[in-house]
């Protein structure tokens, strides 16, 4: 029998069990009552003593239809409130449910029936804010009522209030003492039936976990080689071979991982080939003022400069290189937000246009006239930005330079250009300019071609915010970097 049978013949034995054993205790606690039970119909007058509580529900049901009665008259025939007979009629009725009521208006008492007066609750309804509005209840001469506050208003425009009280205090007792032990018996019943029947159940489940346990042990201890064989053919044994699959596809996961080490070895060479041109150049500075060879004030002042200069490069490659590992690892956190495309664009080309790194360069931005949000990281968007224009700035190489910056808005998303006038990127290059360590220049000169990650640096941000990135180009004209970012869509930044 598959164990989803098993729990289908449980779950209906929990309800059954429980169900039958329920009604033989009420039935017990009915008995153990019977003298309360007696002295609940005696009380309310529903039969004489030895009815069931069929004719106390009987009476309930009664007073509720007064009470809705009277209620329905003050909404669409107040001033009937008002008739000596028809009031007199009424307390009647309300009489024989052990209830009453008070008309008032202007906190000046109208009508209220004897009942309340004979009960002393009169008393506790005239005291100040006694009379909340809805249901409540107050407790007099060592009973119970019920108080219902109701407004409504006159034909003549005077506003009315109906207070509607109903002696509860002898079935309140009852329920008091009867409630928690049916309440109690209950969950006994539940646990009970429930904890025997769980009991059963598991002893088939148990021993193929603890087999599954003891692989997931293996596995934690880096053995992969320990097979789950499980000869069974209900779920437990599907989950066994889903568990034999995965530990298969986490062996070749970590075989995957080796490979993936021997791409970061490749890294390190790329970088190791990058960092070892300054460092010879620090290297032989060094050794120039060691040897005497920089034996002027003017020569040293240049050694201690190229140092300087090459410790600048290589610092700047080695945060390059950080960044780009942590963004490869997903280590780098994102804080998403609503940003005003337009505004940021434009505060980012005003900060440009007094950098002195952009002096001979023009720089324009055709702004929209209107707000455009995108969900976007202020600093890494920033990084994306100047990662581009730096990389423009470096291969420019006309008289007037020029660096343009564009939107493009769509329904989904809001491209952004950033188009130069420089040397532009041959065709063979342009697909793999967003690669890492990949420069168009195969010298690996760092004074141009800096350290190759800048770009890679640009896709990674781009595709963490959920867009992408193309460039366009051609030889002697220059390049176009487009990259598009999701817009709300009315979904909060938070999110």
């Amino acid at each position: 029998m598959s164990i989803r049978m098993k729990l289908l013949f449980s779950f209906i034995a929990m309800i059954l069990i429980p169900l039958v054993l329920f009604c033989l205790v009420v039935t017990v606690l009915l008995a153990v009552f019977s003298q309360e039970i007696v002295d609940v119909n005696e009380y309310y007058g529903v039969g004489d003593g030895r009815e069931s509580v069929q004719n106390v529900k009987q009476f309930f049901d009664q007073r509720n239809d007064l009470f809705a009665g009277i209620k329905f008259i003050s909404r669409y025939e107040p001033d009937r409130l008002v008739d000596a007979a028809f009031l007199k009629e009424v307390d009647g009725q309300f009489r024989q449910v052990r209830s009453g009521l008070v008309i008032q208006t202007d906190n000046q008492i109208l009508y209220q029936s004897p009942f309340l007066e004979e009960s002393n609750i009169l008393a506790q309804l005239q005291r100040p804010g006694a009379h909340q509005k809805g249901n409540h209840m107050v407790k007099s001469d060592g009973r119970l009522f019920v108080v219902e506050k109701h407004s409504f208003t006159f034909a003549d425009g005077r506003t009315g209030t109906m207070i509607l009280v109903s002696d509860s205090s002898q079935l309140i007792e009852f329920v008091r003492k009867f409630l928690p032990l049916l309440i109690l018996s209950l969950l006994l019943v539940i646990g009970l039936t429930n904890g025997v029947l769980t009991f059963l159940l598991s002893r088939s489940i148990i021993k193929p976990l603890f087999t599954l346990k003891h692989a997931a042990e293996h596995i934690k201890e880096g053995n992969l080689d320990h097979e789950v064989r499980l000869n069974r053919k209900d779920e437990i044994g599907q989950l066994g071979a889903t568990f034999e699959e995965m530990r298969s596809r986490l062996k070749e996961s970590i075989q995957t991982q080796l490979q993936y080490e021997e791409n970061r070895k490749e890294l390190i060479s790329n970088i190791s080939h990058d960092l070892k041109t300054p460092i010879t150049a620090i290297k032989g500075c060094a050794e120039g003022i060691r040897d005497g060879i920089a034996d002027t004030d003017e020569k040293r002042d240049k050694y201690i400069d190229m140092i300087y200069k090459k410790a600048v490069d290589m610092d700047h490659l080695i945060d390059e290189l950080f960044l780009f590992s942590k963004l490869d690892l997903k280590r780098v956190p994102f804080h998403f937000e609503h940003v005003d495309i337009v505004a940021f664009l434009q505060e980012y080309v005003e900060e440009l246009h007094h950098s002195p790194q952009m002096n001979g360069i023009q720089v324009e931005f055709q702004a929209a006239n209107h707000r455009i949000d995108v969900i976007a990281d202020r600093e890494k968007l920033g990084r994306v930005i100047s990662n581009i224009v730096d990389n423009s700035v470096k291969y420019m190489d006309k008289a007037e330079k020029q660096i343009r910056f564009g939107l493009v808005e769509a329904e989904d998303k809001v491209t952004v250009t950033i188009e130069d006038n420089g040397q532009g990127i041959a065709p063979e290059a342009l697909p793999h300019i967003f690669d890492r360590f990949y420069r168009a220049e195969e010298s690996r000169n760092t004074s141009t071609g800096g350290s190759g990650l800048g770009l890679a640096i640009v896709k990674h941000i781009v595709n963490e915010h959920g867009g992408h990135i193309w460039a366009e180009s051609e030889l002697g004209v220059g390049t176009h970097i487009y990259f598009a970012l999701p817009k709300p869509n009315g979904i909060s930044g938070d999110e």
